[in-house]
């Protein structure tokens, strides 16, 4: 390593030589610790790198991003001359110039907080601002990759992403985002993770919402599912999942914006999109229902949607999936019940009650709460329902459960419903008792 970087600091014709061979060595651990302990290591780099000479600046900054893809935050420590370098390099001529310093700056941003705090004050965000405008797809990749890793920082919320909605980035990358493929994949997944990074500080949603991001990404989500199942491009479950993410995240705020996106074709964009992914990418069937549990929360619209678009034997379905899924399931279901009798008598009509029989044998708590709650709910707004249990062997079904400590109460309390006659007011005095569960 000492022998490669006199080779460089001689100016010899082999200095290029020397570079190159340097770089193919700091791609070992050792190598790069060993290098930064170099004296002047780094600044020679740096010299070469701020040079006149297109090759040798090219070939420092190769030997820079192996260097940053270190993740010893001593190594990243060491790299702090080169970042003000690095930012005004952005506005280069040269397009394979500029995406090395911006995959250089984003693997320096994630192992070092000095770095983060030193680029701050330097203007990385307005630099980054101005770069977003590029023309150039990889130049948007690289950028969308640094501010993902800045975004990510712990302490993101309290002093980048208010410098971040200053600027006009969230504007470009929510249009960047809705552009879908239109754009190329790589960079609106890379801005789509940045917006749920944002609208996961909660700090930021008042803002993008103002931007209209409810219509555009419930919009964008419609383009994606008609792109299934026979034209979808590789990696597109890549875009979905941050897409869904954010849109499940803005609907928790209590603002009344999800008036805009009252559009059947969500759901059924949604049912599209969980047919397709569901074998081979289950965590997005997830998402989906994360997504339709918030829609359905608050909003009777979305309710009745899944109900006369006749969706409900499809969500019923998903309940022998996973744990995870059948919890998802019940927490809609139990939204759609709590609307009132009309809703709970359509979930009577349908094969709801056989299906959760099962569920109440689950070994997850969790699963057979939920179960619970929703059995509470459509008892309690349609009687006949408890007679429909107790016929099919409800009855049995909740006795298991007499001796679980966290559900014995609920189990009781429900057991103490089906006893009653159907239609007799013991229903309505349960509820103030359930309620609390």
């Amino acid at each position: 390593v000492l022998e490669l970087l006199r080779g460089v600091q001689r100016g010899s014709e082999d200095r290029k030589r020397s570079l190159s061979r340097l770089r193919w060595a700091l791609q070992n651990k050792e190598t790069q610790q060993k290098f930064v302990r170099l004296d002047s290591s780094i600044r020679t780099l740096i010299g070469l790198f701020t040079s006149s000479l297109a090759d040798m600046q090219m070939e420092a900054a190769r030997c820079l991003h192996e260097l940053s893809h270190s993740s010893d935050a001593a190594v990243a420590e060491a790299c702090l001359p080169l970042t003000s370098y690095l930012l005004t390099y952005l506005s280069g001529h040269s397009v394979e110039f500029t995406e090395l310093c911006l995959y250089t700056l984003g693997n320096l941003v994630v192992e070092s907080k000095a770095v983060r705090k030193q680029l701050l004050p330097q203007g990385i965000i307005p630099v980054l601002a101005s770069c977003i405008q590029s023309p150039h797809q990889a130049v948007l990749e690289g950028l969308g990759y640094v501010l993902s890793q800045l975004l990510q920082a712990k302490e993101a919320p309290a002093e980048i992403i208010p410098l971040v909605l200053d600027s006009v980035l969230p504007q470009h990358m929510l249009r960047l985002v809705c552009s879908g493929l239109k754009a190329g994949i790589g960079a609106a997944v890379e801005f789509a993770w940045c917006l749920h990074y944002i609208v996961c500080s909660h700090t930021a949603n008042a803002a993008l919402l103002s931007l209209g991001a409810l219509p555009a990404l419930a919009s964008l989500l419609l383009d994606l599912a008609s792109e299934i199942p026979q034209d979808a491009p590789e990696g597109l479950e890549l875009l979905i999942c941050p897409v869904l993410r954010c849109l499940g995240n803005l609907l928790t705020e209590e603002t009344g914006w999800e008036i805009q996106i009252q559009d059947e074709r969500l759901l059924i964009a949604l049912f599209l999109i969980l047919q397709c992914f569901l074998q081979q990418h289950p965590f997005i069937v997830q998402e989906c229902l994360w997504l339709l549990n918030n829609l359905t929360a608050e909003e009777p619209f979305f309710c009745s949607a899944l109900l006369s678009l006749d969706l409900l034997p499809a969500l019923l379905q998903l309940l022998p999936c996973s744990q995870r899924i059948s919890v998802l399931v019940l927490m809609i279901l139990c939204n759609v019940a709590e609307k009132g009798p009309a809703y709970c008598q359509q979930l009577r009509w349908q094969p709801a009650l056989p299906m959760l029989l099962p569920a109440l044998t689950q070994p997850d708590p969790e699963a057979v709460g939920q179960c619970l709650e929703l059995l509470r709910l459509l008892f309690l707004h349609w009687p006949e329902a408890a007679a429909d249990f107790v016929r099919q062997g409800g009855h049995q079904a909740l006795e298991q459960h007499r001796s679980t400590p966290e559900l014995q109460e609920r189990a009781r309390a429900l057991l103490d419903m089906v006893g009653q006659p159907q239609g007799a007011s013991a229903f309505s005095s349960c509820h103030a008792t359930l309620s609390a569960f």
